[in-house]
C-alpha cells in the first residue's frame, strides 16, 4: 500500500507525509538534552527508507522536506523562547518563527533527497545530505544549530570530530542509518554495526588514553542567573550587577587567576561607565577579570566582551562580529522600526553593529584566548584564520534559550568545538549552563541551570592540534565531491549499456 501511495502521484500522500514527519521527529530526540541516539538513528534509517519507496526525484524531495520539518520542529522548538520574553510585543512572532525555520531549513534536506533520488544510490543521499548540512555553516549567514552530527556530543563517537569535524558525525550517522537500508540486509546490517562499533571504539580508546592534564591556573566562572524578563528592568539591574560583584568577592582556599561574566552581565554602557568597572576590580582584589556588555560607538552599539586589569581599565576589548539576524539586527532596520518591528536584542531601531572580525586576546599568566560572544560558539569557522590560542572562551546569555533543549544543546556544541579543536574551553553563562570543557569534550565542571552560583576550577591544558584543527572542510569536502562523481559516473555507465544495441 504504501509503495503504490508514493507511486501515483507526485507528491506522497498524506499517510507517507505523517510518516516522513513523524521519523524526522525521532531523529531529532538524538540532540541535547535527550540524547537519545538509538531512536535517532530509528528515525533517520526509517526516512531512508521511505525515501527508497519513492519512485520519482519530486516524490524522494517531498519526503526529504517532511522529515526535515519534523526534524527541525522539534530539535528547534526552543526558538520561540526568545519571543516569550515580551509576549505582548513578540508572542505573535512565536509560531511562524519556528514554523518558518523549520519549513525553510528542510528545503535543505528536500534538495538532498530529490538530486539524491535522480543519481541514485544511498552513498548518494549520504554525500548529498551530509553537504546540505555542511552548507548550514554558510547559507544566509547561517545556522548550523542541531545539526545531525550533534547526537553523538554526549557519547564516545564524537571524538570522531577531532578527524574530519561534525561533518564527519553526520555522515557516520547516515551510514549507520543506510545500512539497515541496503538492497542485502544482512550486508547492510553488517556495515551499519561495523561502522558503530568502530565508531564508538575509537572514541572510547581516545578517552581512555587521554586523561585530563590541568594547568596551575584557576578560572572562576560569574552566573547571576538574571531573568531575560528582569534583565533590565530598572528595579532588578542593580540587584544583579550587585550579585554579580557579590559573586565575584567570594573567599575561596585558593585565589582564582582569572574571573569571567558572562555576555551583557554588566548592564551600562562599558565606555560609560568606569565607576562600575572599577567597583567590579576591586571586587576582583586586583585579579584580571573578563566582563560581557555594550558599547556605544559612532555606528551604532557593539556586543562587547572586554579584560579589565587591577586598575579597572579595559587592557584588551572583542566585539562580537557574527550577529544573529532579526536578534541583534533586522535588515533595514531603522525602516522596519518605524512599523514596531525590532530584533529581539535590537537597539535603536537598527540593532547591533558587527565587530571587525576575530582576534586572540592575551589573558595576563594564562595566554593566548580566543574570544566568542553567544552564538559565534556556533559556527566552527570562527575558531580559524588566528595563531592557535591556549584556550576557546565564551560569555553567552543562555537566558534566551528557555529551559528545556536550548541551552544544553548550546552546550553540547561547546563540547564538540573543544574536540574538533583539541582545546579547552571555558564559557560563562548568565543563566547556565557554565562550564569547564577540557579538549576531548569533558565537562569537568559546571553549573545547573537558573541558578546564581560562582564556579572555580582549575584550567585544563591544550592537547596538540588536532587533524581537523589543520584542514578543516577541505578533507570531506573532497571525499563527497568523489562520491557523488563516482555515483554520477556509474549511473551514466548504467543507462550507455541500457541503450546501447546488443548483438
Amino acid at each position: 500500500m504504501l509503495r503504490r501511495a508514493f507511486q501515483t502521484d507526485a507528491r506522497p500522500n498524506r499517510r507517507i507525509f505523517a510518516l516522513a514527519l513523524g521519523a524526522g521527529a525521532l531523529g531529532a530526540l538524538g540532540q541535547a538534552p535527550w540524547s537519545m541516539w538509538p531512536l535517532a538513528l530509528v528515525g533517520f534509517a526509517g526516512l531512508i527508507w521511505l525515501y527508497t519507496m519513492s519512485a520519482t526525484a519530486p516524490k524522494a524531495a517531498w519526503t526529504g522536506w517532511a522529515g526535515g520539518s519534523g526534524y527541525f520542529a522539534v530539535s528547534l522548538f526552543w526558538l520561540v523562547e526568545p519571543f516569550l520574553v515580551d509576549i505582548a510585543a513578540h508572542g505573535w512572532m512565536a509560531p511562524f518563527a519556528l514554523f518558518f525555520m523549520a519549513a525553510g531549513l528542510a528545503l535543505l534536506w528536500a534538495t538532498a533527497f530529490g538530486v539524491a533520488r535522480r543519481i541514485g544510490g544511498l552513498l548518494a543521499l549520504i554525500a548529498l545530505w551530509t553537504a546540505m548540512e555542511m552548507l548550514r555553516n554558510v547559507l544566509f549567514t547561517g545556522f548550523p544549530w542541531a545539526t545531525i552530527g550533534h547526537i553523538w556530543s554526549d557519547h564516545p563517537v564524537m571524538q570522531l570530530a577531532a578527524l574530519g569535524g561534525t561533518p564527519v558525525l553526520t555522515a557516520v550517522t547516515l551510514a549507520i542509518a543506510a545500512g539497515v537500508n541496503a538492497r542485502n540486509l544482512r550486508a547492510g546490517m553488517s556495515i551499519s554495526l561495523a561502522v558503530l562499533a568502530a565508531s564508538w571504539g575509537y572514541g572510547s580508546y581516545q578517552l581512555s588514553s587521554n586523561a585530563t592534564e590541568n594547568t596551575d591556573k584557576i578560572v572562576r566562572l560569574i552566573q547571576p542567573n538574571a531573568a531575560q524578563h528582569l534583565k533590565w528592568d530598572p528595579e532588578h539591574v542593580g540587584k544583579f550587577l550587585q550579585r554579580a560583584v557579590t559573586l565575584t568577592a567570594s573567599p575561596a582556599e585558593t585565589q582564582p587567576d582569572l574571573i569571567v561574566w558572562p555576555e551583557t552581565s554588566v548592564p551600562y554602557p562599558l565606555n560609560e561607565a568606569p565607576t562600575v568597572l572599577d567597583a567590579i576590580s576591586r571586587a576582583a582584589a586586583g585579579q584580571p577579570v573578563i566582563v560581557g556588555g555594550n558599547d556605544r560607538v559612532e555606528d551604532g552599539w557593539r556586543n562587547t566582551l572586554t579584560l579589565l586589569d587591577a586598575d579597572g581599565q579595559r587592557a584588551q576589548t572583542y566585539y562580537k562580529y557574527h550577529l544573529v539576524p532579526f536578534g541583534e539586527y533586522i535588515p533595514f532596520g531603522e525602516a522596519l522600526a518605524q512599523f514596531g518591528i525590532r530584533g529581539l536584542a535590537a537597539r535603536d531601531g537598527g540593532g547591533f553593529s558587527k565587530g571587525p572580525g576575530p582576534k586572540l586576546i592575551d589573558l595576563p599568566g594564562i595566554g593566548p584566548a580566543l574570544p566568542l560572544i553567544c552564538y559565534e560558539l556556533i559556527f566552527p569557522q570562527s575558531l580559524r584564520g588566528l595563531p592557535r590560542p591556549n584556550l576557546i572562551l565564551q560569555i553567552t546569555n543562555d537566558a534566551w534559550f528557555g529551559n528545556i533543549s536550548g541551552p544544553y544543546q548550546h552546550l553540547a556544541q561547546a563540547r564538540i568545538r573543544a574536540v574538533e579543536q583539541g582545546l579547552p574551553l571555558i564559557r560563562a553563562a548568565n543563566t547556565g549552563v557554565s562550564a569547564v570543557i577540557d579538549p576531548w569534550g569533558r565537562v569537568l565542571a559546571q553549573t545547573k541551570l537558573n541558578e546564581a552560583a560562582y564556579l572555580d576550577a582549575k584550567l585544563p591544558k591544550p592537547a596538540a592540534p588536532t587533524l581537523y584543527s589543520r584542514l578543516h572542510d577541505a578533507p570531506m569536502q573532497g571525499v563527497l565531491l568523489l562520491l557523488l562523481i563516482w555515483r554520477i559516473a556509474a549511473r551514466r555507465r548504467v543507462s550507455i549499456d541500457r541503450t546501447a544495441p546488443h548483438g
